[in-house]
């Protein structure tokens, strides 16, 4: 399968003077070299910025087009990818506050609130904006493409998954929190047969909380509490969202040395393992729709910032 792969600057909205830049890889139909439905759409929220480190292997895996390969190579070439970057940095700080209602100056929440959807509904804007984007790229570069720009290389609704790397985890809790509170809607256990009523990316909020099957945490960390969800009553209703018809869903917790076992900010860990055991206990409550997984990288290695950013190279997602 062709791709169409680069790097996109969109806005969230129209009016917004921000401008946030989003690695893609996107399906291509070989016949019509235009946009095709995927089977899933992969969205990699990314972290901090690291400026200057000389270290060429962490200035190669920041790039945003090479994460958005990396992201691919993990899924499978039936993928979309996105790669989305904060729209907003405090120096090196990442701000992703379109996505989250309440933070301080460097980015780090306060808390996490599902009023007003933020983190679901900014990414259902981010994503059909650099969709229209990505058409407007074709048009340009591919004399006598028939308007539109897409074609049905699929025949079912795209699943979602979702992947915070660093400070991107915070970006995650929010989309869980809102998880928990969303209603399941009447479409989701609907067959989704003939490309009508089949689409590239969610429509609605809901259409993308009922689409996720997969949630990464990538080594994810902050300087203050709350780089993992520790709210058991969010939990507890996925849990029951599962149990009412749902689909499957996997919670999978990638970490190494860097931030498990920094004894500098031992809440990371912590948090980590309290978000693990209340996911735990709602397994047996789940029917089996709930599967939670926990995987340590470079565990017999000394921490280092290099190894933070070579486990996006070394996920096991499956």
């Amino acid at each position: 399968m062709e791709r169409l792969s680069g790097v996109l600057r969109v806005p969230l909205h129209p009016n917004s003077r921000t401008l946030h830049r989003v690695g893609v890889s996107l399906c291509l139909s070989a016949e019509t070299k235009t946009l095709c439905v995927p089977i899933a759409n992969a969205i990699f929220f990314c972290g901090d910025r690291v400026e200057g480190s000389g270290n060429p292997v962490i200035e190669r895996i920041s790039n945003l087009q090479k994460l958005s390969e990396i992201v691919v190579s993990k899924f499978g070439s039936s993928i979309n990818a996105w790669v989305i970057e904060a729209s907003v940095f405090n120096g090196p700080f990442a701000v992703y506050k379109d996505f989250i209602s309440s933070m301080n100056q460097y980015g780090e929440p306060r808390s996490y609130n599902p009023i007003g959807f933020p983190a679901s509904t900014s990414t259902v804007s981010l994503l059909s904006n650099c969709l229209e984007e990505a058409k407007k790229v074709i048009l340009r570069t591919q004399v006598g493409s028939r308007s539109g720009c897409t074609s049905a290389c699929s025949f079912s609704q795209p699943k979602t998954f979702i992947l915070g790397f660093s400070k991107g985890g915070t970006v995650l809790n929010q989309i869980v929190t809102e998880l928990g509170f969303s209603d399941i809607g009447s479409n989701v256990n609907s067959p989704n047969v003939g490309s009508e009523n089949t689409y590239i990316v969610p429509k609605t909020k809901e259409d993308l909380l009922n689409s996720i099957s997969d949630i990464h945490y990538v080594d994810v960390g902050l300087n203050t509490a709350g780089a993992y969800l520790t709210n058991p009553n969010v939990f507890e209703r996925i849990s029951k969202r599962l149990m009412q018809g749902a689909p499957q869903l996997r919670f999978l917790l990638h970490g190494t040395p860097r931030q498990w076992n920094d004894k500098r900010r031992d809440w990371i860990r912590n948090e980590k393992d309290k978000m693990l055991r209340l996911l735990e206990s709602e397994v047996p409550k789940s029917l089996g729709k709930l599967k939670v997984f926990s995987r340590y990288y470079f565990n017999n290695m000394p921490p280092s910032m290099q190894m933070h950013f070579e486990i996006i190279e070394s996920l096991d997602v499956s």
